[in-house]
């Protein structure tokens, strides 16, 4: 149950901080920069959620990743496993995270080269708490190699899976300004011809895609 009846406690004024099963860590522990960038994601999809031109079906799907970061962020925090009733990440959480993916690419043009972050501030915003995600992710992981067995699997596979979703639904949010895709080497003499094929096939698809 939280209780927030003052915000500030003055107890990480030392340089530590409290997890969730009440054990004191340094404010620089990966596990605090782990579920520190969940909840930095967090913000940004607030953000995302409050743009007007954010399609129906992507607002739906965020309004309930939004609620359930929370969770994410509350597992990391909590030294796995932990008590039988730790608030834990579970499969059925990262199979509606593949299914949002699946919808949401069915309609979307085919993909021959990256893209690159952009098309609207929608659109930019979502690369941005795509790649914010992605760092949490990568932050999970290092505290798994530095205290193995201690996170929830489920946990950072959850936000490999919403680092997807939130690339698809960034694209989505692209379609009506039109994506711009990476042209390897644009400005550069090709070197190769298999190189010059592989431009010319990205720079037509560049045009159909801003048409």
């Amino acid at each position: 149950m939280v209780n927030l009846t003052r915000i500030y406690t003055r107890t990480g004024d030392e340089g530590q901080t409290t997890l969730s099963d009440m054990s004191r860590t340094a404010k620089t522990d990966p596990r605090v920069e782990a579920y520190g960038a969940v909840d930095e994601a967090n913000s940004l999809v607030g953000l995302v959620l409050a743009q007007a031109d954010l399609p129906a079906v992507v607002a739906e799907a965020l309004s309930h990743v939004q609620n359930e970061l929370f969770d994410v962020g509350t597992d990391l925090s909590n030294p796995y496993p932990g008590d039988a009733g730790s608030l834990r990440v579970i499969q059925d959480s990262v199979d509606r995270l593949e299914d949002w993916c699946d919808e949401l690419s069915a309609g979307l043009p085919e993909l021959r080269s990256f893209v690159l972050p952009g098309g609207s501030q929608t659109a930019a915003t979502l690369h941005v708490a795509r790649a914010v995600v992605r760092r949490a992710e990568r932050e999970a992981w290092r505290v798994g190699e530095d205290q193995p067995g201690t996170v929830n699997p489920l946990a950072i596979k959850y936000l490999n899976r919403l680092s997807d979703l939130l690339f698809v639904a960034a694209r989505m949010a692209a379609q009506q300004a039109g994506e711009v895709l990476w042209i390897p080497g644009k400005d550069r003499e090709t070197l190769t011809s298999r190189a010059a094929r592989q431009r010319e096939r990205i720079s037509q698809q560049q045009q159909k895609l801003q048409t």
